[in-house]
C-alpha cells in the first residue's frame, strides 16, 4: 500500500485489525460455523421428523419461529453496529498504548503519565460501554430464543395429551414427538450467541477488507524502457508537481513546476526553507508517494516505467529520522542491499558512516537493537541509518539531512568518508548546514515550492540573497506551512 495509505491510517487500527479482528474470524471459522451448519441441520431435519410423526403438533411447535426469525432479523442489524462500534474502539485504543509505549522518553520525560492514563481509562471506559451494550442484545435475543420454544413444547405437551385423552393420538406417538422436540432445544438455543459470534465475524471480515481492498501500488513493467540521450542522464525532474492527495481542493500544490538535472556522477545539495518541500521532492525519487504532474527520469528512463523493486534496487535513501528494526545492528545495515551483499560491505558501509562504534557493543555486528533503536542515541542510529545506504553501492543517493544528530567533529570524518561514495554517485542531498552543503558540486535552492535558483555554494552565497540569509544561521520569521 503507498505511503499516502499509511499518512491516513493510524497504526492502532492496523494492528487491530491485523490480530483482534483475523482472530474473531479464525475463531469463528473454527468453532461457531461448524456449529451453525450442524444445528442448522438438526433443526431441518428434525422439523421434518414432527410433522411427519403429527403435523398438528409440528405446528404448535412451530407457531413461534415467525416472532423468533423476525427478532433474530432485528437483533442482527442492531448487534452488528454495535460490534463495529466496539472493534473500532478497540483499534483506537491500541494506538494510545502503542503510541504511549514508543513515546515512554517523551511521557516520562514531561510527567505525562497521568493524563496518558486517564486517556486510557477514558477510551477503555467507553469500549466497555459498548460492549455492555452488546451483552445486553445478546441476552435480550437470547431470553426470546429460549422462552418462545420453551412455551411452545408445553403447548404441544398440553395439546397432546387432549388427543391422547380423546383417542386420536397415541400416548408412544405423543412421547417420540416430545422427545424429538426436546432434542431440538440446544440446537435453537445455541443460535442466540452463534448469530452474535457471526455478526462479530462479519464485522471483522468488514473491517480486514476495509484495508485489503486499498488500492495497492500498481507495478509498472520495466519492458520498452530504454535511456534517453546523453543530456538527460543522471537523475532529471521535468516540470514536476505535487499535491498531497489529503490535500484540500484549491490548495497550492506543495511541489509546483520542478525542473532540475543532476548529472551522473554529480552530487547536489538541496536547500530551503523549514517547510519548502524538500524532503517530499525526495520522496518522489523512490516512488514513495507518486506525482501530481510531471516526470522524474534516471539515466533518461522515466521511473514510472520500472517496477518498484528495480527502482528501489537503483535509488538508496536516508531520511532524517532513522528507523531501526529490533534485529542485529549487521542485518539493520545489510537491508540497504540485496541478498549479494557480505561481510566486506558491511565493514565498508560502517566505516564509510564513521559508525565504528558497533564493535564496541556486546556481541559486535551481532548485537541485538531494541524496539526503534532507542537503546542507541540520535547520532549513532542516524550514522547505521546512512551506512544502510550506501552498503548497497547504488547508482543514486538520496539523503535527507543525514548529519543532523552528528557532533562536529563525528560529521567532519563522515564527510570526509562520505567524499569517496560521493565521487562514482548521482546524489540529492537535502542540506541545512554549510558543512553539509559544502560535500556537493552544486547547491539547488528551493523556495515557493520551485526551484529559485542553481549554482554553486560561492556562486549563491555572492548572488542570491535568501540562500546567503539560509546559510547565515539566522532564523526566517516566516516559514510556510507545507510539508
Amino acid at each position: 500500500l503507498p505511503v499516502a495509505f499509511h499518512d491516513r491510517w493510524a497504526s492502532g487500527q492496523l494492528l487491530s485489525r491485523g490480530t483482534t479482528d483475523l482472530m474473531l474470524l479464525r475463531m469463528f471459522l473454527a468453532f461457531p460455523l461448524t456449529f451453525l451448519l450442524v444445528n442448522g441441520v438438526t433443526i431441518v431435519v428434525g422439523v421434518v421428523i414432527m410433522l411427519l410423526q403429527d403435523w398438528t403438533l409440528g405446528l404448535v411447535v412451530l407457531g413461534p419461529a415467525v416472532p423468533v426469525m423476525v427478532t433474530c432479523v432485528i437483533f442482527e442489524k442492531r448487534y452488528a453496529k454495535v460490534a463495529r462500534l466496539a472493534q473500532d474502539q478497540v483499534g483506537d485504543l491500541t494506538t494510545v498504548v502503542e503510541e504511549s509505549v514508543l513515546g515512554i522518553r517523551i511521557i516520562k520525560g514531561f510527567g505525562r503519565h497521568r493524563s496518558q492514563a486517564r486517556a486510557f481509562r477514558e477510551l477503555s471506559g467507553t469500549l466497555r460501554g459498548t460492549e455492555l451494550r452488546k451483552a445486553r442484545l445478546l441476552a435480550t435475543i437470547w431470553g426470546v430464543i429460549v422462552t418462545l420454544p420453551e412455551v411452545a413444547i408445553g403447548a404441544a405437551l398440553v395439546v397432546g395429551v387432549v388427543q391422547v385423552a380423546d383417542g386420536g393420538l397415541s400416548a408412544g406417538t405423543l412421547v417420540a414427538f416430545l422427545s424429538t422436540a426436546l432434542a431440538l432445544r440446544w440446537p435453537v438455543e445455541s443460535i442466540g450467541f452463534l448469530l452474535a459470534m457471526s455478526q462479530e465475524a462479519a464485522t471483522a471480515t468488514e473491517r480486514y477488507f476495509e484495508v485489503m481492498d486499498e488500492e495497492v501500488e500498481g507495478a509498472a513493467p520495466v519492458a520498452g524502457a530504454s535511456p534517453a540521450g546523453g543530456g538527460d542522464r543522471g537523475l532529471r525532474f521535468h516540470g514536476v508537481t505535487f499535491r498531497y492527495p489529503d490535500a484540500p481542493p484549491g490548495s497550492p500544490p506543495v511541489l509546483d513546476e520542478v525542473d532540475l538535472h543532476i548529472r551522473p556522477g554529480e552530487s547536489m545539495a538541496l536547500v530551503g526553507a523549514t517547510g519548502s518541500g524538500k524532503t517530499t521532492l525526495t520522496a518522489l525519487i523512490p516512488r514513495l508517494y507518486e506525482l501530481t504532474s510531471g516526470r522524474i527520469t534516471l539515466d533518461g528512463v522515466d521511473i514510472t516505467t520500472l517496477s518498484r523493486q528495480a527502482l528501489r534496487a537503483k535509488v538508496a535513501v536516508a531520511f532524517e529520522e532513522p528507523t531501526l528494526f529490533s534485529a542485529p545492528v549487521g542485518d539493520n545495515v545489510l537491508m540497504g542491499a540485496d541478498g549479494a551483499a557480505g561481510a566486506a560491505d558491511l565493514e565498508r558501509a560502517l566505516s564509510v558512516a564513521q559508525a565504528d562504534f558497533v564493535y564496541a557493543l556486546p556481541q559486535g555486528t551481532d548485537t541485538q537493537v531494541g524496539e526503534q533503536g532507542l537503546s542507541l542515541s540520535g547520532g549513532q542510529r542516524q550514522r547505521l541509518a546512512l551506512a544502510r545506504a550506501v552498503v548497497g553501492q547504488p547508482e543514486f543517493l538520496v539523503l535527507d539531512d543525514p548529519l543532523s544528530a552528528l557532533d562536529v567533529h563525528t560529521e567532519a570524518a563522515v564527510e570526509a568518508a562520505l567524499r569517496h561514495v560521493l565521487a562514482d554517485t548521482t546524489a540529492l542531498i537535502v542540506a541545512h548546514r554549510p558543512s553539509t552543503v559544502l560535500l556537493a558540486d552544486r547547491v539547488a535552492l528551493l523556495s515557493g515550492g520551485r526551484i529559485a535558483a542553481v549554482g554553486t555554494h560561492h556562486e549563491l552565497l555572492r548572488t542570491n540573497a535568501e540562500y546567503a540569509h539560509l546559510m547565515s544561521g539566522e532564523q526566517s520569521g516566516e516559514e510556510e506551512g507545507a510539508r
